[in-house]
């Protein structure tokens, strides 16, 4: 027994020694390069041999840190702030940060900058790690408080499965579906109601994943177009979703100042310039340090979907369900743990209200798509003395619909305008008076409501004009 003990003792040493000297020294030079998911496997396979290595430990907890593993990392960062390695402290302290734990992130690092006290080159590091955390912690207070009404926990590879869109929504599909000489992935296009416009992603040469449109053309999809540099910055966009007016996009990014790994953004088309408004990027919990995409909203059924891996194991994924805001309001409260659980997602139960429905809600979410949608009228439209549209459907022109459908656009814009317009107005009367500033915005307002107005009418008769030109076409077929 005892020469037992001893052989697995040399043989123990051995591959510990096989790992150092071969592998385990390539894992740290890239570590310090910042390429955590190549060194992370070596990492692994030397702490199976070695878990009481303090050293080992650091860089292991740093590398799940860095590639989204961060339920994992905190015990391994733990052990090599206890075996002092002060480094370790450093990084607990993003970790818990990102676990909205910022009192424990704060001690992290007070225990940092003792240990550095006379350091000026750590310390500096130290104020990047600060700033980070802080900028979490400013962004947790302002989570905005939405009502989410269902969570479902699926691998990555069939979370569309909890998108239950209605018909009038389009369709999501995974992206190697329609092209099918991609590899399987998570990664997702969305197609229109009409099924003949659809928005993706897919690699480009001058940066990570763009996002691409195509529409169809007779029987096939054609026309390629990249979208903007507003919406593609210089890493990964993905996960398009377009809004029935045709101009609402969100999106997922690692671009435009993201928080960690994918974040949710929203653009709209701005008809009057011919370009896409710089993204906004969506507050929390819609937004995490984890990643945070695949937004939808169903009009019709009033409600919408995201998907984060915040918290999940790896492969997979939450999908939550929830109901959109008329407009942006945020949590309210005096208690900024309740904020934190609030952005957190700790509880969707703590995110209702009294007197609703959430069984029936939900119920309702889970529907298969509508394939036959209840006639509603969505506006009135006098296309001249005996007909009257009132709904997309009913254009028979393609162009036409397309220019229509920039006028319900435009309207929406001119209500959101309008409100915000008598909202100022209010507060001048309420004062009595105005600053400069305020009456300069006003009248830019107005200005504005004026240049939207005479767009809309335009738009109206030339879409009037050019249906009129399609109806003697549209009858012979008929």
């Amino acid at each position: 027994m005892k020469n037992k003990h001893i052989l697995f003792t040399i043989l123990l040493s051995s591959l510990l020694f096989s790992l150092r000297g071969q592998t385990l020294d390539d894992a740290r030079n890239w570590y310090l390069e910042g390429r955590y998911a190549d060194a992370l496997p070596v990492f692994q396979g030397a702490f199976t041999a070695d878990s009481t290595h303090a050293a080992l430990n650091q860089w292991l907890g740093v590398s799940l840190l860095k590639t989204g593993r961060i339920m994992d990392a905190e015990r391994h960062l733990i052990f090599a702030a206890g075996n002092r390695i002060p480094e370790a402290t450093l990084y607990l302290g993003e970790l818990y940060g990102k676990l909205y734990r910022f009192d424990d992130a704060e001690q992290a690092y007070e225990k940092y900058q003792k240990a550095h006290r006379r350091d000026k080159e750590a310390l500096a590091r130290l104020e990047q790690f600060r700033e980070e955390t802080a900028q979490l912690q400013r962004r947790a207070l302002r989570t905005e408080d939405v009502q989410i009404i269902d969570s479902l926990v699926l691998p990555k590879r069939d979370f569309l499965a909890a998108y239950h869109l209605s018909h009038s929504s389009g369709t999501l599909k995974p992206l190697h579906d329609f092209f099918n000489n991609l590899p399987a992935g998570n990664e997702t296009l969305h197609l229109n109601e009409r099924g003949d416009k659809l928005y993706y992603s897919k690699e480009s040469p001058e940066s990570g994943h763009d996002l691409y449109t195509m529409d169809k053309l007779l029987n096939s999809f054609g026309n390629e177009r990249k979208l903007p540099e507003t919406i593609n910055g210089k890493n990964n966009q993905a996960y398009p979703f377009v809004m029935n007016d045709g101009l609402t996009i969100y999106f997922a990014s690692m671009e435009h100042q993201s928080l960690g790994g994918y974040d949710l953004f929203v653009t709209r088309y701005n008809l009057a310039t011919d370009s896409y408004l710089t993204p906004n990027q969506l507050n929390m919990p819609f937004n995490s340090p984890f990643n945070d995409y695949m937004m939808a909203i169903d009009e019709e059924k009033g409600v919408g979907w995201f998907a984060s891996d915040r918290f999940q194991p790896e492969g997979f994924l939450c999908v939550y369900t929830f109901l959109p805001n008329p407009q942006v309001t945020l949590v309210e409260q005096d208690e900024p743990a309740y904020t934190y659980r609030r952005a957190r997602i700790s509880s969707i139960a703590e995110t209702w209200r009294e007197g609703v429905d959430y069984g029936s809600l939900r119920m309702a979410a889970r529907q298969e798509k509508v394939t036959e949608p209840t006639f509603a009228a969505d506006f009135e439209f006098i296309l001249n003395d005996e007909w009257v549209y009132q709904r997309l459907e009913d254009f028979t022109g393609d162009r036409a619909r397309t220019i229509f459908s920039q006028v319900l656009g435009l309207k929406k814009q001119l209500e959101e305008l309008k409100g915000e317009l008598q909202e100022k107005r209010e507060l001048v009367a309420s004062s009595g008076a105005a600053d400069g500033r305020l009456a300069s915005s006003i009248l830019e307002l107005e200005k504005e409501s004026e240049t939207l107005y005479r767009q809309i009418e335009r738009l109206k008769n030339e879409a009037r004009n050019e249906e009129i030109r399609q109806l003697p076409k549209y009858r012979d077929r008929r």
